[in-house]
Formats: structure tokens, C-alpha cells, sequence
């Protein structure tokens, strides 16, 4: 079936119904995350990838910190293999990524500045193959590629307020400023989770990640598979509320990637999925 015959039928179908330690929070070096939160706040200023880097460590500590990476060296080689590969086929290879599975069963995944890319053992669950694998973990790449979270902490005055407390807290070398400045800057982190990106900037991820995965080898029409699968969950279930409350509806998605797309990419409809390699590594229960 060629792959915009694939969308029409996934549109019509919805309108009818790494190592812990390198993230360990207590070895943030606040001054630093302080003074590189206080730039980044200078509105269209350019971040350095030094400083990019900085802030996606630390956001990337507080998504661990609420969830830890999963005990399977195997599953976390191969999510590293898959990814790493992608980001080849990206204007960033040289970046050094990571990408990790975290040990829960909610259904999401996330991207921190820097490299920085998890997906949850929840949605590893409910893939299919390697190529929905891959669309997943490219949206995910695009977002980092678009610097959307850098963004986003530009606007976010909090963030702005939360740096000069930290400076100043810092320098006075209190061990007790510095336990709430870390308290804080936790909390910036869960909100912008929480808030999420503008609907604009996940539309544009999904339209960057299908052509990512399509670079890398892979169907690129998987991840409107995973999108359309999406709709089969309870907004209203724990394991799928934040996911619903910060990404738009999935026929939104849908009906944005086929306006897109088209038939631009019936061309690399062929491309394999990879289901049996998938299987080998996909964790137990559906």
C-alpha cells in the first residue's frame, strides 16, 4: 500500500471513533547551570552548545529523577543504537547523544537540549517495529535539532528569575541555598514538562522526524502509525494524560503530516520496518 494511501486510511480510521551517573543530580554544577540559565534567558540570542549542553544535563537529571533508566544493558544498547544512527543523518552528528528508556509505564517520550532523548518503557511497549522505533526517537531528535526547549526556557520568565537567585545563592556558598536553588530548578524543569511545547513546534518535529527515519532507512510513514495508535488511549489515564496534555490530538497530527507530506515520500514507502529485530529487544507486556 503506498504510503499516503497508508495516512488517508490512518485519517479516516481516527475522524470515524546511559549510565545513571553521568545524570546524577547532585553533581550539577549549579553556578554554572545559574550563569548558562541567565544568557539563555537574552531573548533570540544564539546558545553556545557548551551551554546548551549544560541545561540539557540538567533537565535531563530531573526527568530521571522521576523516573530512573530501566536495568537492561541490552535494551539500552540497542535504543543507543538506533537513535545514534539517526542522529547521523542529522545536521548535528557530532553532538554527542544519548538516548535512554526510562523504567515506566506511563506512554511518552522527551527530549532535553543537548542530546538528550528518552523514551518510556510504557510506549516501547506498544511499538511494533524498529521503523515506529525510529519516528518516535526522530521527533524527538528534531526537537533538539530545533532548539525548542531553549526556546521556550527564552520566554519563560521563570527560568530568568530562578538564574539570578541561583548566582547570587551560589556565590554565598550556603549548602542551604544551594539544596533549594536545586529545589527550584527542579521544578522549572517539571513545568516546562508539564506546559509542554507549542502545538507548532511538535507539528514541525513530526514533519522533520518522518524524514529523519526516512534517511535512516526506515518506513517513513511509522511514526504516523504510532501517532494513530495513540488514539486507542484514555486521555483521561494517568499513563497518557501528560502525553495528551502537551501534544496535540493525534488527528491534528495526522491531518498536518499528510497536508505536509502528500505524496512526497510514496517513493520510500517500501523501506523496511524491521519488526523481527525490534522484537528481540521490546519489553515483556503490551
Amino acid at each position: 500500500m503506498k504510503t499516503h494511501r497508508r495516512l488517508s486510511f490512518l485519517l479516516a480510521a481516527l475522524m470515524m471513533p546511559l549510565a545513571g551517573n553521568a545524570f546524577d543530580l547532585g553533581n550539577i554544577n549549579l553556578n554554572r547551570v545559574g550563569s548558562v540559565l541567565k544568557n539563555v534567558q537574552e531573548a533570540n540570542r544564539e546558545v553556545p552548545e557548551k551551554e546548551e549542553v549544560a541545561i540539557g544535563e540538567q533537565m535531563a537529571s530531573t526527568l530521571l529523577g522521576g523516573a530512573p533508566l530501566v536495568h537492561n544493558a541490552k535494551l539500552e544498547k540497542y535504543v543507543n543504537d538506533v537513535g545514534r544512527w539517526l542522529a547521523l543523518q542529522t545536521e548535528r552528528p557530532d553532538l554527542v547523544w544519548h538516548f535512554g528508556v526510562l523504567d515506566s509505564e506511563a506512554v511518552n517520550a522527551f527530549a532535553a537540549p543537548g542530546g538528550y532523548i528518552f523514551i518510556t518503557k510504557g510506549l516501547l511497549k506498544r511499538l511494533n517495529n524498529e521503523a515506529e522505533l525510529a519516528g518516535v526517537l526522530s521527533h524527538e531528535i528534531a526537537h533538539v535539532l530545533q532548539k525548542h526547549h531553549l526556546k521556550a526556557i527564552q520566554k519563560n520568565a521563570s527560568y530568568g528569575a530562578f538564574a539570578e537567585v541561583a548566582t547570587m545563592a551560589v556565590e554565598a556558598n550556603s549548602d542551604g541555598a544551594k539544596s533549594q536553588i536545586l529545589a527550584n530548578l527542579v521544578q522549572g524543569t517539571k513545568e516546562l514538562y508539564a506546559r509542554g511545547l507549542d502545538k507548532d513546534d511538535e507539528h514541525e518535529a513530526d514533519r522533520m522526524g518522518i524524514v529523519i527515519a526516512a534517511r535512516g532507512g526506515y518506513d517513513p510513514f511509522a511514526l504516523p502509525e504510532v501517532i494513530h495508535d495513540l488514539e486507542k488511549l484514555n486521555p483521561k489515564d494517568p499513563g497518557a494524560a501528560l502525553l495528551f496534555e502537551t501534544h496535540p490530538v493525534p488527528v491534528d497530527r495526522l491531518k498536518a503530516i499528510d497536508q505536509a507530506a502528500g505524496d512526497k515520500l510514496d517513493a520510500y514507502g517500501s523501506q523496511p520496518t524491521l519488526a523481527a529485530r525490534f522484537l528481540k529487544h521490546k519489553p515483556n507486556g503490551k
